[in-house]
């Protein structure tokens, strides 16, 4: 066995293993690394579930492919207005018809394609459909298509720190009152349902909640890395489940379709969107395909029997905002994990919290992910220097072994007999450079998604020309830097027999420093700050090697 073959190889076959793994993943694609990113956890029991129907619901797809809309809502032939809602997070527009959170602007969030505007989550335009809809079924009652009359009051969030918008609409015998409120410096929305049944006869309504997205990824998404879009259910007993557009395309998706807790959200990179009911509140969730790629998730929860005269009210809570751990950890239990790490979530959050906490010191996350990266290669500093070491020792033999080569390069079997003798001989273990490597490799890839998927790395500047750690480097002067560090890596590592593996590692900087180019600098600046600490400490091992091992 030749551990240089071994040690390149192993290296080199994993990064184009996880750079083929994004590629499928941005084609549509199942990964094969991360199958959590694009495929939902199948629920736990094998028992049929009864779903709830989604033709119930206003606009949903029939088997002809119309929109069913029941008669009440076709008498409703009376156009909405827009009440735009401003408090210093958010600037909601609402429509009075249905009372539809119709468009969601982040005032402290710059969008990725265009940096002098805020990014827009919920929106309605000729490009992009990602509404917030609720209302009642089991009967002609209000629902997101009828118009429902806003009560008077301010619009704009002042010194009181809430802004609160009441809607009213009265049909098929029952009146729906719909209250948003909005709180100051938060990212949640309160939404309260009371129901009044105004008839003479009993009724039994539904409310249901529902986010409707279109299947599109996110403007601005890069090509050379993928993150997940679509949605996600939580419950208690089934766990996090991730959706895809495509399973409900073909209505092939499981998921978890009763329960008294959890909730339902749409995720995308670095936001998501949730509604959260109260505790025991017993549910049916659903997701439906509404038109030709336009998709919703939500929930329905029954209200029981209304005598004439009875009231009956539902809180829920709706966040719309970014993906910040401390913040998703006390909204719902659960919803931090659409912060997504895959199956490496173990190691990764707690790299996540050292990097909080080194944050916390020094207040710029640029110097957070090089300290953070000096502090793990401290950690695997005995792994590294018994990897280099071998590495050392390999370099050292290497004359020896290319004589082998040349003298039994028409019997194989003859050469790797001749190959073990001299790895015994000089005390060399074939696997020694190779495993430290592999040790490595989770807590690596742990930190590329927690660079990934933080949000915290958005319009985060380090020093100089780099603003942005979320985004590209604008001049390319870190993926430079990095073709440079590996290139020098290839020169320090022993140079393979092989004429082909030689060129391979050659070729190995400039792939890498073209992919890099187009990947957050965070991510760039991480790896850097890595191959620099790796070359300083190989060549320190190496010039102490070649003094202390002479070869037998």
């Amino acid at each position: 066995m030749d551990i240089r073959r071994t040690v390149l190889w192993v290296v080199f076959s994993l990064s184009l293993l996880m750079l083929w793994d994004k590629w499928q993943q941005h084609n549509g694609k199942p990964p094969m690394l991360f199958p959590g990113t694009s495929e939902q956890v199948k629920p736990a029991s094998s028992a049929t579930v009864e779903k709830p129907n989604p033709e119930s619901l206003p606009g949903a797809t029939n088997a002809t492919g119309a929109i069913s809309v029941d008669a009440a809502n076709m008498a409703a032939a009376t156009k909405g207005e827009t009440i735009t809602l401003i408090t210093d997070v958010f600037k909601a527009d609402i429509d009075t018809q249905g009372g539809e959170l119709k468009r969601l602007e982040l005032l402290k969030h710059k969008d990725t394609v265009d940096k002098t505007k805020n990014v827009v989550l919920f929106d309605s335009s000729a490009s992009r459909t990602y509404l917030a809809e609720s209302g009642l079924i089991g009967g002609a009652f209000p629902n997101h298509k009828t118009v429902f009359i806003a009560r008077p009051g301010t619009r704009t969030m002042d010194t009181s720190g809430s802004l609160q918008l009441v809607l009213d609409a009265d049909q098929g015998g029952v009146k729906l009152t719909k209250t948003f409120t909005f709180k100051s410096g938060d990212y949640h929305i309160d939404l309260k349902h009371d129901v009044t049944n105004t008839g003479t006869a009993a009724v039994t309504p539904s409310v249901y909640l529902q986010l409707v997205r279109d299947g599109s990824k996110p403007e601005g998404e890069s090509s050379f890395y993928s993150t997940f879009t679509g949605p996600a259910v939580y419950t208690e007993e089934q766990k996090f489940q991730k959706l895809t557009f495509e399973k409900i395309e073909k209505n092939t998706e499981e998921h978890a379709s009763k329960a008294d807790n959890g909730w339902i959200a749409l995720i995308q990179h670095y936001f998501v969107s949730a509604i959260i009911l109260p505790p025991q509140t017993q549910r049916e969730i659903f997701t439906k395909k509404i038109a030709t790629n336009l998709y919703a998730v939500g929930s329905i929860v029954s209200l029981g029997s209304l005598a004439p005269g009875a009231t009956a009210s539902l809180d829920s809570l709706l966040y719309s905002g970014p993906q910040e751990s401390a913040v998703l950890e006390q909204t719902a239990p659960g919803l931090d994990l659409v912060k997504d790490y895959g199956w490496l979530t173990i190691i990764a959050k707690p790299i996540f919290w050292l990097m909080t906490q080194i944050h916390k010191i020094l207040g710029n996350w640029g110097w957070t992910i090089i300290v953070l990266t000096m502090l793990i290669k401290l950690a695997f500093f005995p792994l590294s220097a018994a990897s280099y070491r071998s590495m050392a020792k390999m370099k050292m033999v290497t004359p020896k072994m290319t004589e082998i080569r040349e003298r039994f390069k028409s019997d194989p079997q003859k050469m790797n007999q001749a190959m073990m003798a001299l790895y015994k001989t000089e005390k060399i273990n074939p696997l020694g450079g190779c495993l430290p490597i592999v040790v490595q490799i989770p807590v690596f890839i742990s930190l590329y998604w927690v660079l990934l998927a933080s949000v915290e790395m958005r319009n985060a500047p380090w020093l100089g020309w780099i603003h942005d750690l979320a985004s590209p480097d604008p001049y390319y002067i870190l993926p430079v830097l990095m073709a440079v560090s590996m290139f020098v890596q290839t020169k320090l590592n022993p140079k393979p027999p092989d004429p082909m593996q030689a060129k391979v590692m050659m070729f190995m900087p400039i792939i890498f420093s073209v992919m890099f180019f187009f990947f957050p600098s965070g991510l760039v600046l991480y790896w850097v700050v890595n191959n620099v600490l790796s070359i300083a400490q190989q060549w320190v091992i190496t010039k102490k090697a070649e003094q202390k091992f002479k070869p037998a």
